[in-house]
Protein backbone atom coordinates (compact mmCIF):
# COMPACT_ATOMS: atom_id res chain seq x y z
CA UNK A 1 0.00 0.00 0.00
CA UNK A 2 0.84 3.60 -0.36
CA UNK A 3 3.24 5.11 2.19
CA UNK A 4 5.00 8.44 3.15
CA UNK A 5 6.27 10.18 6.21
CA UNK A 6 7.14 13.58 6.99
CA UNK A 7 9.89 14.95 9.75
CA UNK A 8 9.91 18.19 11.67
CA UNK A 9 12.92 18.75 12.82
CA UNK A 10 13.00 20.12 16.80
CA UNK A 11 9.02 20.23 17.22
CA UNK A 12 8.53 18.00 20.26
CA UNK A 13 5.27 17.13 22.18
CA UNK A 14 4.29 14.70 24.88
CA UNK A 15 3.03 11.19 24.14
CA UNK A 16 -0.74 12.30 25.28
CA UNK A 17 -0.81 14.99 22.65
CA UNK A 18 1.06 12.58 20.29
CA UNK A 19 -1.82 9.97 20.80
CA UNK A 20 -4.54 12.97 20.19
CA UNK A 21 -3.19 13.37 16.63
CA UNK A 22 -2.68 10.00 15.94
CA UNK A 23 -6.25 9.11 16.65
CA UNK A 24 -7.49 11.96 14.25
CA UNK A 25 -5.42 10.77 11.65
CA UNK A 26 -6.54 7.50 11.98
CA UNK A 27 -10.10 8.13 11.53
CA UNK A 28 -9.42 9.81 7.76
CA UNK A 29 -11.38 7.70 5.05
CA UNK A 30 -8.88 5.38 3.45
CA UNK A 31 -5.93 5.71 5.77
CA UNK A 32 -4.77 2.44 6.89
CA UNK A 33 -2.06 2.48 9.83
CA UNK A 34 -0.47 5.71 10.83
CA UNK A 35 2.33 6.26 13.94
CA UNK A 36 2.86 10.17 14.92
CA UNK A 37 5.62 9.80 17.10
CA UNK A 38 9.29 11.35 18.21
CA UNK A 39 12.16 10.02 16.51
CA UNK A 40 14.01 7.63 19.51
CA UNK A 41 15.79 4.69 18.35
CA UNK A 42 12.68 2.76 19.84
CA UNK A 43 10.72 4.46 17.67
CA UNK A 44 12.60 4.65 14.48
CA UNK A 45 12.60 1.26 14.80
CA UNK A 46 8.76 0.66 14.68
CA UNK A 47 8.49 2.67 11.94
CA UNK A 48 11.03 0.03 10.23
CA UNK A 49 8.67 -2.93 11.29
CA UNK A 50 5.79 -1.20 9.84
CA UNK A 51 7.44 -0.52 6.49
CA UNK A 52 8.26 2.76 6.78
CA UNK A 53 12.01 3.58 6.16
CA UNK A 54 14.22 6.18 5.19
CA UNK A 55 18.05 7.39 5.32
CA UNK A 56 16.03 10.58 6.83
CA UNK A 57 14.58 8.51 9.36
CA UNK A 58 17.65 6.85 10.08
CA UNK A 59 19.40 10.86 10.79
CA UNK A 60 16.08 12.12 13.06
CA UNK A 61 16.88 12.62 16.66
CA UNK A 62 14.82 12.57 19.35
CA UNK A 63 13.47 16.03 19.24
CA UNK A 64 12.14 15.49 15.50
CA UNK A 65 8.52 14.71 15.31
CA UNK A 66 7.69 11.95 12.99
CA UNK A 67 4.32 11.22 10.77
CA UNK A 68 3.76 8.45 9.04
CA UNK A 69 0.71 7.51 6.60
CA UNK A 70 -0.28 4.16 4.95
CA UNK A 71 -3.18 4.37 3.33
CA UNK A 72 -5.50 3.02 -0.08
CA UNK A 73 -4.22 5.28 -2.29
CA UNK A 74 -1.22 8.08 -2.76
CA UNK A 75 -3.76 11.08 -2.92
CA UNK A 76 -5.22 10.10 0.69
CA UNK A 77 -1.45 9.90 2.01
CA UNK A 78 -0.62 13.08 0.29
CA UNK A 79 -3.60 14.79 1.13
CA UNK A 80 -3.13 13.78 5.27
CA UNK A 81 0.61 14.71 5.44
CA UNK A 82 -0.08 18.02 3.51
CA UNK A 83 -2.91 18.80 6.39
CA UNK A 84 -0.36 17.70 9.17
CA UNK A 85 -0.09 21.67 10.34
CA UNK A 86 -4.14 21.45 10.31
CA UNK A 87 -4.07 18.15 12.42
CA UNK A 88 -1.39 19.91 15.10
CA UNK A 89 -3.29 22.74 15.76
CA UNK A 90 -6.96 21.09 15.98
CA UNK A 91 -4.78 19.04 19.18
CA UNK A 92 -3.08 21.82 20.42
CA UNK A 93 -6.45 23.95 20.75
CA UNK A 94 -8.13 21.00 22.40
CA UNK A 95 -5.00 20.65 24.86
CA UNK A 96 -5.44 21.99 27.92
CA UNK A 97 -2.95 25.24 28.33
CA UNK A 98 -0.14 25.30 30.56
CA UNK A 99 2.84 28.17 30.67
CA UNK A 100 4.91 25.56 33.05
CA UNK A 101 7.77 24.11 30.36
CA UNK A 102 9.94 22.14 32.97
CA UNK A 103 10.06 20.29 36.38
CA UNK A 104 11.73 22.96 38.01
CA UNK A 105 8.91 25.61 37.00
CA UNK A 106 6.24 23.35 38.31
CA UNK A 107 7.88 22.79 41.24
CA UNK A 108 8.31 26.62 41.76
CA UNK A 109 4.41 26.91 41.58
CA UNK A 110 3.76 24.32 43.76
CA UNK A 111 6.78 23.82 46.33
CA UNK A 112 4.65 21.69 48.90
CA UNK A 113 3.99 19.04 46.77
CA UNK A 114 4.95 15.98 46.97
CA UNK A 115 3.67 13.74 44.26
CA UNK A 116 5.20 13.90 40.86
CA UNK A 117 3.61 12.54 37.55
CA UNK A 118 5.60 11.88 34.53
CA UNK A 119 4.65 10.82 31.14
CA UNK A 120 7.34 12.14 28.44
CA UNK A 121 9.08 9.33 25.96
CA UNK A 122 10.82 7.07 28.35
CA UNK A 123 14.80 8.57 27.46
CA UNK A 124 13.92 11.63 29.36
CA UNK A 125 11.38 10.29 31.69
CA UNK A 126 14.42 8.75 34.30
CA UNK A 127 16.00 11.84 34.16
CA UNK A 128 12.96 13.91 35.24
CA UNK A 129 12.02 11.50 37.72
CA UNK A 130 15.26 11.38 39.58
CA UNK A 131 15.35 15.57 39.88
CA UNK A 132 11.52 14.86 41.76
CA UNK A 133 13.44 12.91 43.87
CA UNK A 134 16.24 14.80 44.88
CA UNK A 135 13.51 17.59 45.73
CA UNK A 136 11.86 14.88 48.21
CA UNK A 137 8.80 14.42 46.33
CA UNK A 138 7.22 10.73 45.84
CA UNK A 139 7.09 9.64 41.62
CA UNK A 140 4.30 8.19 40.07
CA UNK A 141 5.72 7.35 36.48
CA UNK A 142 3.14 6.48 33.25
CA UNK A 143 6.41 6.51 31.35
CA UNK A 144 7.07 2.93 29.35
CA UNK A 145 10.37 2.37 27.81
CA UNK A 146 13.16 2.63 31.04
CA UNK A 147 15.76 0.31 31.56
CA UNK A 148 15.59 -1.91 34.17
CA UNK A 149 19.50 -0.66 35.37
CA UNK A 150 17.74 2.55 35.34
CA UNK A 151 14.81 1.89 37.53
CA UNK A 152 16.69 -0.16 39.94
CA UNK A 153 18.84 3.13 40.18
CA UNK A 154 15.66 5.12 41.24
CA UNK A 155 14.23 2.67 43.11
CA UNK A 156 17.15 2.30 45.42
CA UNK A 157 17.78 6.45 45.96
CA UNK A 158 14.21 6.38 46.52
CA UNK A 159 14.26 3.91 48.89
CA UNK A 160 16.95 6.31 50.72
CA UNK A 161 15.16 8.81 50.50
CA UNK A 162 11.88 7.31 51.95
CA UNK A 163 10.10 7.86 49.23
CA UNK A 164 8.16 5.60 46.73
CA UNK A 165 8.81 5.41 42.94
CA UNK A 166 5.18 3.89 41.57
CA UNK A 167 6.38 3.08 37.94
CA UNK A 168 8.06 3.05 35.18
CA UNK A 169 5.14 1.68 33.44
CA UNK A 170 2.58 1.95 35.78
CA UNK A 171 -0.88 2.91 34.30
CA UNK A 172 -2.84 3.12 37.90
CA UNK A 173 -2.36 4.23 40.91
CA UNK A 174 -5.34 5.74 43.77
CA UNK A 175 -3.82 7.82 46.66
CA UNK A 176 -5.74 9.04 49.15
CA UNK A 177 -9.22 8.73 47.03
CA UNK A 178 -7.59 10.60 43.81
CA UNK A 179 -6.97 8.43 40.89
CA UNK A 180 -4.03 9.03 39.05
CA UNK A 181 -3.65 7.70 35.72
CA UNK A 182 -6.34 5.04 34.68
CA UNK A 183 -8.17 4.73 37.19
CA UNK A 184 -12.29 4.23 38.14
CA UNK A 185 -14.58 6.39 40.50
CA UNK A 186 -14.57 4.80 43.64
CA UNK A 187 -15.53 5.62 47.50
CA UNK A 188 -12.64 5.88 50.40
CA UNK A 189 -12.72 2.62 52.43
CA UNK A 190 -10.25 0.25 54.39
CA UNK A 191 -9.01 -1.90 51.84
CA UNK A 192 -5.72 -1.50 50.50
CA UNK A 193 -4.74 -2.62 47.14
CA UNK A 194 -0.78 -2.99 45.61
CA UNK A 195 -0.84 -3.65 42.18
CA UNK A 196 2.01 -4.40 39.32
CA UNK A 197 -0.68 -4.06 36.52
CA UNK A 198 -3.10 -1.11 36.26
CA UNK A 199 -6.01 -2.98 35.18
CA UNK A 200 -5.95 -5.56 37.50
CA UNK A 201 -6.23 -2.85 40.52
CA UNK A 202 -8.62 -1.15 38.68
CA UNK A 203 -10.92 -4.27 38.28
CA UNK A 204 -10.08 -5.12 42.14
CA UNK A 205 -10.99 -1.73 42.91
CA UNK A 206 -13.97 -1.20 41.06
CA UNK A 207 -15.37 -4.45 42.50
CA UNK A 208 -14.98 -3.63 46.09
CA UNK A 209 -16.73 -0.42 45.38
CA UNK A 210 -19.58 -2.16 43.21
CA UNK A 211 -20.18 -4.35 46.24
CA UNK A 212 -20.77 -1.25 48.98
CA UNK A 213 -17.02 -1.01 50.55
CA UNK A 214 -13.91 1.51 49.35
CA UNK A 215 -10.51 1.56 49.17
CA UNK A 216 -7.67 3.58 51.55
CA UNK A 217 -4.65 3.48 48.77
CA UNK A 218 -4.31 1.64 45.88
CA UNK A 219 -0.56 1.77 44.80
CA UNK A 220 1.01 0.71 41.38
CA UNK A 221 4.00 -0.54 41.33
CA UNK A 222 4.95 -1.17 37.49
CA UNK A 223 5.38 -3.83 35.62
CA UNK A 224 8.96 -4.88 36.83
CA UNK A 225 9.00 -4.42 40.04
CA UNK A 226 8.79 -7.71 41.63
CA UNK A 227 10.97 -9.12 39.52
CA UNK A 228 14.34 -10.52 40.75
CA UNK A 229 16.47 -8.13 39.01
CA UNK A 230 14.57 -4.94 40.79
CA UNK A 231 13.61 -7.12 43.70
CA UNK A 232 10.17 -5.71 44.79
CA UNK A 233 11.35 -2.18 45.96
CA UNK A 234 7.83 -0.02 45.89
CA UNK A 235 6.50 -3.66 46.49
CA UNK A 236 7.99 -3.59 49.94
CA UNK A 237 7.49 0.10 50.49
CA UNK A 238 4.33 0.01 49.32
CA UNK A 239 3.44 -2.79 52.04
CA UNK A 240 5.21 -0.88 54.90
CA UNK A 241 3.06 1.98 54.36
CA UNK A 242 0.13 0.26 53.86
CA UNK A 243 0.99 -1.34 57.02
CA UNK A 244 1.51 2.32 58.98
CA UNK A 245 -1.30 3.53 57.58
CA UNK A 246 -4.68 3.52 60.39
CA UNK A 247 -6.98 3.58 57.44
CA UNK A 248 -6.31 0.18 55.77
CA UNK A 249 -7.56 -2.61 57.44
CA UNK A 250 -6.98 -5.17 54.91
CA UNK A 251 -3.90 -5.20 51.66
CA UNK A 252 -4.13 -7.05 48.61
CA UNK A 253 -1.35 -7.94 46.08
CA UNK A 254 -2.09 -8.18 42.93
CA UNK A 255 0.19 -9.28 40.11
CA UNK A 256 1.80 -11.75 37.72
CA UNK A 257 3.95 -14.34 39.47
CA UNK A 258 7.19 -12.51 41.15
CA UNK A 259 10.77 -13.64 40.45
CA UNK A 260 11.74 -16.77 42.96
CA UNK A 261 13.73 -14.99 45.29
CA UNK A 262 11.63 -12.14 45.17
CA UNK A 263 8.55 -14.29 45.86
CA UNK A 264 10.32 -15.38 49.19
CA UNK A 265 11.56 -12.78 50.56
CA UNK A 266 7.81 -11.73 50.16
CA UNK A 267 6.42 -14.64 51.92
CA UNK A 268 9.44 -13.96 54.70
CA UNK A 269 7.67 -10.41 55.06
CA UNK A 270 4.18 -11.62 54.75
CA UNK A 271 4.40 -13.40 57.64
CA UNK A 272 5.17 -11.01 60.21
CA UNK A 273 2.98 -8.52 58.54
CA UNK A 274 0.75 -6.74 60.98
CA UNK A 275 -2.22 -6.33 59.07
CA UNK A 276 -3.72 -8.98 57.09
CA UNK A 277 -2.78 -9.88 53.04
CA UNK A 278 -4.60 -11.31 50.20
CA UNK A 279 -1.90 -12.12 46.97
CA UNK A 280 -3.49 -13.19 43.66
CA UNK A 281 -0.46 -14.07 41.94
CA UNK A 282 -2.16 -14.78 38.08
CA UNK A 283 -0.50 -17.46 36.05
CA UNK A 284 1.71 -18.92 39.16
CA UNK A 285 0.32 -22.72 40.54
CA UNK A 286 -1.28 -22.93 43.81
CA UNK A 287 1.56 -24.78 45.04
CA UNK A 288 3.79 -22.27 44.90
CA UNK A 289 3.16 -20.35 48.22
CA UNK A 290 1.34 -21.86 50.96
CA UNK A 291 -0.85 -19.69 53.20
CA UNK A 292 -0.60 -18.33 56.31
CA UNK A 293 -2.51 -16.90 59.26
CA UNK A 294 -2.22 -13.56 58.28
CA UNK A 295 -1.92 -14.48 54.34
CA UNK A 296 -4.64 -15.93 52.32
CA UNK A 297 -3.89 -16.76 48.24
CA UNK A 298 -6.47 -16.43 46.01
CA UNK A 299 -6.78 -17.53 42.33
CA UNK A 300 -8.67 -15.01 40.86
CA UNK A 301 -9.11 -11.27 41.29
CA UNK A 302 -12.71 -12.25 41.97
CA UNK A 303 -11.70 -14.64 44.46
CA UNK A 304 -9.08 -11.45 46.12
CA UNK A 305 -12.31 -9.20 46.19
CA UNK A 306 -14.50 -11.31 48.09
CA UNK A 307 -11.91 -12.12 50.72
CA UNK A 308 -11.22 -8.78 51.08
CA UNK A 309 -14.79 -8.12 51.85
CA UNK A 310 -15.19 -11.60 53.97
CA UNK A 311 -11.92 -10.46 56.37
CA UNK A 312 -13.50 -6.62 56.31
CA UNK A 313 -17.33 -7.30 57.42
CA UNK A 314 -16.21 -10.79 59.66
CA UNK A 315 -18.14 -12.72 57.72
CA UNK A 316 -17.46 -15.83 55.75
CA UNK A 317 -18.01 -15.37 51.63
CA UNK A 318 -21.14 -16.97 50.92
CA UNK A 319 -21.23 -19.99 48.35
CA UNK A 320 -22.85 -18.98 45.05
CA UNK A 321 -23.69 -20.77 41.62
CA UNK A 322 -21.20 -19.22 38.92
CA UNK A 323 -23.66 -18.28 36.54
CA UNK A 324 -27.43 -17.11 36.67
CA UNK A 325 -30.12 -19.29 35.47
CA UNK A 326 -30.28 -17.21 32.46
CA UNK A 327 -26.49 -17.74 31.94
CA UNK A 328 -26.70 -20.86 32.04
CA UNK A 329 -29.77 -21.14 29.63
CA UNK A 330 -27.41 -19.29 26.88
CA UNK A 331 -24.88 -22.03 26.94
CA UNK A 332 -27.17 -24.44 25.35
CA UNK A 333 -28.81 -21.82 22.97
CA UNK A 334 -25.14 -19.70 21.87
CA UNK A 335 -24.10 -23.82 21.12
CA UNK A 336 -27.20 -24.66 19.12
CA UNK A 337 -26.38 -21.98 16.75
CA UNK A 338 -22.38 -22.99 15.76
CA UNK A 339 -21.41 -25.10 12.71
CA UNK A 340 -19.85 -27.66 13.35
CA UNK A 341 -16.27 -26.03 11.77
CA UNK A 342 -16.90 -23.42 14.43
CA UNK A 343 -14.79 -24.31 16.93
CA UNK A 344 -12.16 -21.80 18.35
CA UNK A 345 -11.82 -18.52 20.68
CA UNK A 346 -10.02 -15.50 19.81
CA UNK A 347 -10.18 -12.92 23.16
CA UNK A 348 -8.78 -9.07 22.26
CA UNK A 349 -7.72 -7.74 25.11
CA UNK A 350 -7.63 -3.48 25.73
CA UNK A 351 -6.14 -4.59 29.42
CA UNK A 352 -2.53 -6.63 29.79
CA UNK A 353 -4.25 -8.46 33.46
CA UNK A 354 -7.07 -9.53 31.62
CA UNK A 355 -5.80 -11.33 29.47
CA UNK A 356 -2.98 -13.03 31.18
CA UNK A 357 -6.33 -13.81 34.37
CA UNK A 358 -7.81 -15.18 31.17
CA UNK A 359 -5.17 -17.65 30.30
CA UNK A 360 -5.02 -19.14 33.62
CA UNK A 361 -8.88 -19.52 33.51
CA UNK A 362 -8.70 -21.15 30.08
CA UNK A 363 -5.31 -23.61 31.10
CA UNK A 364 -6.67 -24.68 34.58
CA UNK A 365 -9.90 -25.85 32.41
CA UNK A 366 -7.36 -28.01 30.26
CA UNK A 367 -7.94 -25.70 26.87
CA UNK A 368 -4.28 -24.68 25.27
CA UNK A 369 -3.55 -20.86 24.64
CA UNK A 370 -2.07 -19.13 22.42
CA UNK A 371 -0.82 -15.81 22.82
CA UNK A 372 1.56 -12.44 22.22
CA UNK A 373 1.92 -12.67 26.19
CA UNK A 374 1.86 -16.61 26.93
CA UNK A 375 1.68 -17.92 30.33
CA UNK A 376 4.34 -20.65 28.41
CA UNK A 377 6.49 -19.99 25.79
CA UNK A 378 5.56 -22.62 23.96
CA UNK A 379 2.14 -21.34 23.19
CA UNK A 380 4.15 -17.63 21.63
CA UNK A 381 2.29 -16.46 18.66
CA UNK A 382 5.12 -16.20 16.07
CA UNK A 383 3.39 -13.26 14.65
CA UNK A 384 1.26 -11.47 17.26
CA UNK A 385 -1.17 -10.11 13.98
CA UNK A 386 -2.18 -13.95 13.65
CA UNK A 387 -3.91 -16.20 15.69
CA UNK A 388 -3.83 -19.72 15.49
CA UNK A 389 -6.40 -22.01 17.34
CA UNK A 390 -7.62 -20.26 20.55
CA UNK A 391 -5.81 -17.68 21.04
CA UNK A 392 -6.04 -14.47 23.65
CA UNK A 393 -4.10 -11.41 22.46
CA UNK A 394 -2.87 -7.92 24.74
CA UNK A 395 -3.66 -5.34 22.19
CA UNK A 396 -1.61 -2.85 24.75
CA UNK A 397 1.37 -4.73 24.07
CA UNK A 398 4.14 -2.56 22.93
CA UNK A 399 3.85 -3.96 19.41
CA UNK A 400 0.50 -2.31 18.93
CA UNK A 401 1.29 0.75 21.21
CA UNK A 402 4.56 2.26 20.26
CA UNK A 403 3.41 5.12 18.26
CA UNK A 404 0.12 4.55 18.18
CA UNK A 405 -2.75 5.37 21.30
CA UNK A 406 -3.37 2.61 24.07
CA UNK A 407 -7.08 0.32 23.51
CA UNK A 408 -7.70 1.94 26.59
CA UNK A 409 -8.08 5.73 24.32
CA UNK A 410 -8.84 4.45 21.20
CA UNK A 411 -10.33 0.95 19.47
CA UNK A 412 -8.78 1.31 16.25
CA UNK A 413 -6.92 -1.62 16.30
CA UNK A 414 -9.16 -3.47 17.97
CA UNK A 415 -11.35 -2.90 15.25
CA UNK A 416 -9.61 -3.92 12.47
CA UNK A 417 -8.24 -7.51 14.70
CA UNK A 418 -12.35 -8.13 15.51
CA UNK A 419 -13.01 -7.19 11.65
CA UNK A 420 -9.70 -9.78 10.67
CA UNK A 421 -10.86 -12.48 13.11
CA UNK A 422 -14.40 -12.85 12.05
CA UNK A 423 -13.42 -13.57 8.74
CA UNK A 424 -12.36 -16.95 9.70
CA UNK A 425 -15.17 -19.62 9.22
CA UNK A 426 -13.68 -21.60 12.62
CA UNK A 427 -14.16 -19.23 14.90
CA UNK A 428 -17.12 -19.29 17.42
CA UNK A 429 -16.18 -17.27 20.01
CA UNK A 430 -15.29 -13.35 20.65
CA UNK A 431 -14.36 -12.51 24.42
CA UNK A 432 -13.37 -8.69 24.62
CA UNK A 433 -13.43 -6.51 27.68
CA UNK A 434 -14.22 -2.88 28.25
CA UNK A 435 -12.27 -0.66 30.80
CA UNK A 436 -13.94 2.94 31.97
CA UNK A 437 -12.71 5.28 34.06
CA UNK A 438 -10.47 8.57 34.39
CA UNK A 439 -7.85 9.32 30.94
CA UNK A 440 -10.05 6.00 29.49
CA UNK A 441 -12.29 6.39 25.72
CA UNK A 442 -15.25 8.28 27.08
CA UNK A 443 -17.46 5.64 24.53
CA UNK A 444 -15.21 2.37 24.47
CA UNK A 445 -18.47 0.32 23.44
CA UNK A 446 -19.48 2.63 21.09
CA UNK A 447 -16.11 2.82 19.21
CA UNK A 448 -16.75 -1.49 18.54
CA UNK A 449 -20.44 -1.48 18.57
CA UNK A 450 -20.55 -1.24 14.82
CA UNK A 451 -17.61 -3.53 13.99
CA UNK A 452 -19.16 -6.07 16.70
CA UNK A 453 -22.48 -5.88 14.49
CA UNK A 454 -20.50 -6.44 11.35
CA UNK A 455 -18.62 -9.45 12.83
CA UNK A 456 -21.91 -11.42 13.94
CA UNK A 457 -23.57 -10.56 10.34
CA UNK A 458 -20.36 -12.46 8.91
CA UNK A 459 -20.74 -15.03 10.68
CA UNK A 460 -24.76 -15.42 10.17
CA UNK A 461 -24.04 -14.89 6.27
CA UNK A 462 -21.98 -18.41 6.39
CA UNK A 463 -24.75 -19.73 8.13
CA UNK A 464 -23.52 -19.97 11.79
CA UNK A 465 -23.28 -17.53 14.52
CA UNK A 466 -20.87 -15.63 16.38
CA UNK A 467 -20.59 -15.73 20.30
CA UNK A 468 -19.54 -12.58 21.65
CA UNK A 469 -19.13 -12.12 25.61
CA UNK A 470 -17.23 -9.16 27.43
CA UNK A 471 -16.41 -7.60 30.47
CA UNK A 472 -16.83 -4.08 31.78
CA UNK A 473 -14.44 -2.92 34.35
CA UNK A 474 -16.16 -0.14 35.88
CA UNK A 475 -18.77 1.87 38.54
CA UNK A 476 -21.54 3.69 38.74
CA UNK A 477 -19.45 6.99 39.50
CA UNK A 478 -17.41 6.49 36.11
CA UNK A 479 -18.40 8.92 33.71
CA UNK A 480 -18.87 6.79 30.60
CA UNK A 481 -21.70 5.31 32.31
CA UNK A 482 -21.61 1.74 33.00
CA UNK A 483 -25.35 1.14 32.69
CA UNK A 484 -25.43 2.41 28.69
CA UNK A 485 -21.99 0.75 28.31
CA UNK A 486 -23.63 -2.00 29.47
CA UNK A 487 -26.86 -1.87 27.77
CA UNK A 488 -25.26 -1.04 25.19
CA UNK A 489 -23.93 -4.92 24.10
CA UNK A 490 -26.65 -6.42 25.63
CA UNK A 491 -29.05 -5.23 22.50
CA UNK A 492 -26.39 -5.92 20.34
CA UNK A 493 -27.02 -9.86 21.52
CA UNK A 494 -23.82 -9.60 23.18
CA UNK A 495 -23.31 -11.90 26.97
CA UNK A 496 -21.92 -9.12 29.26
CA UNK A 497 -20.45 -9.78 32.81
CA UNK A 498 -19.32 -7.76 35.69
CA UNK A 499 -15.49 -9.39 35.76
CA UNK A 500 -13.30 -10.91 33.54
CA UNK A 501 -13.00 -13.90 35.30
CA UNK A 502 -16.43 -14.47 35.16
CA UNK A 503 -16.78 -13.65 31.52
CA UNK A 504 -13.78 -16.14 30.95
CA UNK A 505 -15.24 -18.58 32.95
CA UNK A 506 -18.32 -18.50 30.89
CA UNK A 507 -16.60 -19.13 27.75
CA UNK A 508 -14.75 -21.90 29.17
CA UNK A 509 -18.17 -23.64 29.77
CA UNK A 510 -19.01 -22.68 26.08
CA UNK A 511 -15.94 -24.66 24.80
CA UNK A 512 -16.71 -27.59 27.17
CA UNK A 513 -19.97 -28.03 25.57
CA UNK A 514 -18.52 -27.51 21.97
Amino acid sequence: MPSGFVIRKNQYYDSLFLMGVNKRLSEVKGVQQTAVLMGSEKNKGLLFDIGIKDPQIDAAQPNDLIVAVIAETVTIVDDVLERLDEWLQVSLESAPISDLRTFEEGFARKPAANLAVISIPGEYAGREARKALEARMNVFVFSSNISVEEELELKQFAAQQGLLVMGPDCGTSLIGGVGIGFANAVRKGCIGAIGAAGTGLQEFTSQVHNAGLGISHAIGTGSHDLSDKIGGLTAFAALEALEADPQTEIIAMISKPPGARTLERLFERLKVCRTPVIGCFLGMPSEAISASENFQLARTIDEAVQFAIARTSGKLATAQGLFSPEEMDSLAREKASWLPEQRYLRGLFAGGTFCYQSQQIFRDAGNAIHSNAPLEEIYKLANPDHSIEHTLVDMGDDHYTLGRPHPMLDGTMRRQRIRSESRDPQVAILLLDFILGYNASMDPVGELLDVILEAQRAAHQRGGALTVVASICGTDGDLQDIGLQTKMLQEAGVIVFPSNAKAASFCCELLKRG
